[in-house]
């Protein structure tokens, strides 16, 4: 066929000079079609020899047609050509072959013609959440937020011109309605899948039963009101069709096996009393549950447990396993195949992306179903929720849970575990004795290493390994890393030859699953003390150790280490598997800027990498009255911080500030042992006059939060978690104390690995990294004050620098306008009481 029927005349031009700028080799093109159906723009993706086929672009999708030349002229297509061909057309793209000349040209494929983009119509959709707008109506209570409106418009310009979003959403402007009204607006109208991620389980659960019903219905209700105006007949299947269908998606891990519970079932009598008391629960809870999520249980199982039978990826046999039928994962995933908005957390969003970058491919299903737009709330937890994803970690006591699944023995000194199992199935049991034995011997070896590393940890509870330190890492861990991993390796080889002996029925046993699972754990153990071992070598990560404690009287009591590896900068990764392939991407966080600009959280992030594709950025204030309804404190005769007197000062302060407020107070930390030196002041004191003083690490997180909101009077003492996450609307919460600038410990592993990054590249770590990151979390924590617009209250803060270091006042530029009293502690008290009680 003539190129001249295909192609433009300007794109023949074109292509025909790239070719001859390659030299007459192979050229390869993303092409776009005109209205006329020619190829009349064109990207060049890459370049190679004449006997070479190079990878597909990763920006395919967006493409009608993939091009490129024969240098032989002969345009028949070859087995590497017929597929990439049968590649993209999995994505309706279509694939030329041309010669030289790009005169003649063989249409391997036909471009599928695309889906036309029906852009949102912004006047409607703001319509809803205005006054007297359908979503007001269905309100309790409804304010008027024109904040709220501006934040829609720029979502909904993110969505019609495919851009990338980064919004900073003040505490108060409805950023879930302002994101899910566009969002369900633009997949029912496109009929495009949109991944909604949060940072906490509980902004799940809130946006799944509470938020998106609530905008679905009344999106509903406008397409019946539009329909009934245009007087248009709609078939029962077309609105079944239309119909909007949502999935919340938790870890795979949150959800039960029916397989491995089974077959914990079996060995029932060999658990603890506790752990046999919520088995037997869970058993009658199963034949109730819907969904199998650990969530909806009445209780929390003990977490060993909850390891045994959960729906773990590499313990899946899929369609090999006897509980398919009623697979509670299977189950989810065929719900969310057909699904239009997925609603799911940063680590499940994060395993899906790297798994479709590292080459599963964007058009399949792999973690999630393929999707091609996100919107990310709570963005401000990017970067630390991906370092998590990406790191690597280990322990002794991880270590001892895997063997002891493969082989224990029970009290009375039978056998028991897979192995036993296992050998049994090939008749091998006379090797149980030698597995033992080198199960023992990893064990010790494990300790000895433990032990040695927690030598390491000293008083800082850490330990971080660097060419400095080689001397003492080379004495102490080397050898220890060395022999483990020698352990290991003939360890898992001796138990495959056994798996090798399976007869082919006996390959879907669970037994030989589950071993190969735990055998897949141990060997990723063997390659974190391989990069232990070539520490020096790996300067893109930061290897550290981290001493834990128990409280546990069983095998776990006393202190272990944890040995992490982690990745110094995730920004690449997030340029390269978040914001580069998806057509749109909306960040959203009430905390994203420092002194009003977005560059400190754009770097860390990788946005500021994205190149050729419109960024847009908002700041949305919030609409509460901070100007009357907040007085921000800050004692001038304060001491600061590496002063003497300051601990107790601050011990001092909280109890006093307590009294005036009569409790309802949230006193915020940077150390747990600060914490425990004001808790200690503060108990005798406060609890004589009916305030009750609670204490982080007394309860589960979501119970002393519980606690808390239900007593008006009380005080709650917490630390890192609770500078964010904490809503305490009304009288519970009058008053919040933040002891000291958020900064975060100079030695802490990743933070000073990112530092030193910093430094090489002639950057200031501190105003780079260090004060903008306390920055935001310092906004993090004023915010916990006023959670609506009838709030009122005092944000006190007891660390002296925000006044007397020029730093400080990026602190106060990133506050909202309050009332504000920088005077001496006494005036400050009188001054407190009268704001709370005028």
């Amino acid at each position: 066929m003539q190129a001249i029927k295909r192609f433009s005349k300007p794109c023949i031009a074109q292509l025909q000079a790239e070719i001859q700028d390659a030299g007459g080799n192979e050229v390869f093109a993303l092409g776009f079609l005109d209205k006329q159906g020619l190829v009349s723009t064109l990207e060049v993706s890459a370049r190679g020899k004449e006997d070479r086929v190079l990878a597909v672009d990763k920006r395919l999708e967006a493409a009608d047609v993939f091009i490129h030349n024969h240098p032989s002229g002969l345009l028949t297509p070859s087995d590497a050509d017929l597929g990439i061909a049968a590649q993209v057309a999995q994505v309706g793209v279509g694939c030329f072959i041309v010669d030289n000349q790009v005169k003649q040209v063989y249409v391997v494929v036909e471009p599928t013609k695309k889906r036309p983009h029906k852009k949102l119509h912004a006047a409607t959709i703001i319509a809803a959440l205005e006054a007297r707008g359908a979503i007001a109506k269905r309100l309790p209570v409804y304010e008027n937020r024109h904040s709220q409106l501006d934040l829609m418009r720029l979502i909904i310009q993110g969505f019609n011109e495919d851009a990338l979003v980064a919004a900073e959403a003040g505490t108060g402007v409805g950023k879930s309605f302002a994101y899910l009204l566009p969002a369900l607006n633009y997949a029912l109208a496109n009929d495009e899948r949109i991944v909604i991620s949060t940072a906490t389980i509980t902004l799940q659960q809130q946006l799944y039963e509470k938020d998106i019903p609530l905008v679905a219905s009344v999106i509903e209700e406008l397409e019946k009101i539009e329909k009934i105006e245009k007087s248009e007949k709609v078939e029962q299947s077309e609105k079944k069709e239309k119909k909007l269908k949502v999935v919340l998606i938790k870890g795979r891990g949150h959800y039960l096996c029916r397989r491995r519970f089974e077959a914990a079932l079996q060995e029932q009598r060999f658990l603890a009393d506790g752990d046999s008391e919520d088995l037997l629960a869970i058993k009658a809870w199963i034949e109730t549950t819907k969904t199998g999520s650990r969530s909806d249980l009445s209780f929390m199982p003990a977490e060993g447990l909850w390891s045994r039978i959960c729906a773990e990826v590499d313990c899946c046999m899929g369609m090999h396993c006897p509980e398919r039928e009623g697979c509670f994962v299977l189950a989810l995933r065929k719900e969310s195949a057909d699904a239009r908005i997925l609603v799911v957390n940063h680590h499940l969003l994060f395993a899906d992306l790297a798994a479709r970058y590292e080459g599963a491919g964007y058009n399949h299903t792999v973690v999630l179903p393929p999707y091609t737009r996100v919107i990310i709330d709570e963005a401000h937890t990017v970067e630390e929720a991906a370092t998590s994803f990406f790191s690597q970690e280990f322990s002794r006591l991880g270590i001892n849970r895997h063997l002891g699944r493969l082989y224990r023995r029970t009290r009375g000194g039978s056998p028991l575990g897979l192995l036993v199992t296992l050998t049994a199935t090939v008749s091998a049991e006379p090797q149980l004795e030698a597995l033992e034995a080198a199960i023992l011997v990893i064990r010790d070896t494990a300790d000895t290493l433990d032990y040695a590393a927690l030598e390491l940890c000293h008083a800082e509870g850490v330990f971080r390994l660097t060419p400095a330190r080689d001397q003492i890492i080379q004495g102490t861990l080397i050898p220890r890393f060395t022999a483990l991993r020698k352990l290991i390796t003939p360890f898992t080889g001796r138990i495959r030859d056994l798996l090798d002996q399976v007869a082919p029925q006996d390959e879907d046993n669970p037994t030989v699953w589950e071993v190969k699972s735990i055998l897949r754990r141990l060997d990723a153990i063997g390659t974190i003390c391989t990069a232990f071992i070539e520490f020096k070598e790996r300067t893109a990560e930061v290897l550290w150790i981290e001493r834990h404690f128990s409280s546990s009287t069983g095998p776990s009591k006393g202190p272990w280490v944890v040995f992490t590896v982690s990745p110094i900068a995730v920004a690449p990764s997030l340029k390269d598997a978040l914001f580069q392939p998806n057509k749109t991407v909306v960040c959203v966080s009430a905390t994203l800027t420092v002194a009003d600009s977005f560059a400190y959280w754009n770097v860390r992030c990788g946005l500021n990498l994205v190149r050729e594709r419109q960024v847009l950025t908002g700041q949305f204030p919030s609409p509460f009255p901070y100007s009357s309804s907040v007085l921000l404190s800050i004692p001038k005769d304060a001491p600061l911080p590496n002063q003497d007197p300051y601990q107790a000062f601050v011990d001092r302060a909280v109890v006093a500030l307590t009294q005036c407020a009569g409790g309802s107070a949230l006193v915020l930390f940077t150390s747990y042992e600060a914490l425990r030196s004001a808790y200690t002041a503060a108990v005798p004191v406060l609890e004589p006059e009916g305030i009750r003083c609670l204490k982080q690490g007394d309860d589960d997180r979501n119970r002393l939060l519980r606690t808390f909101l239900a007593d008006e009077q009380s005080v709650l003492f917490a630390t890192d978690s609770f500078w964010e996450g904490v809503d305490a609307p009304g009288d519970t919460l009058r008053l919040v104390i933040l002891c000291r600038l958020p900064f975060r410990t100079p030695h802490e592993p990743v933070f000073e690995a990112r530092c030193e990054a910093l430094q090489k590249q002639g950057a200031n770590p501190f105003m780079e990294l260090s004060l903008p990151e306390s920055v935001m979390k310092f906004k993090q924590g004023f915010g916990r004050l006023i959670r609506r617009s009838s709030d009122r209250g005092v944000v006190a803060v007891l660390d002296g620098r925000v006044l007397w270091k020029r730093y400080g006042a990026f602190f106060l530029r990133s506050l909202p306008e309050t009332k504000t009293s920088f005077e001496d502690f006494e005036t400050i008290l009188r001054q407190t009481e009268q704001f709370l009680y005028p």
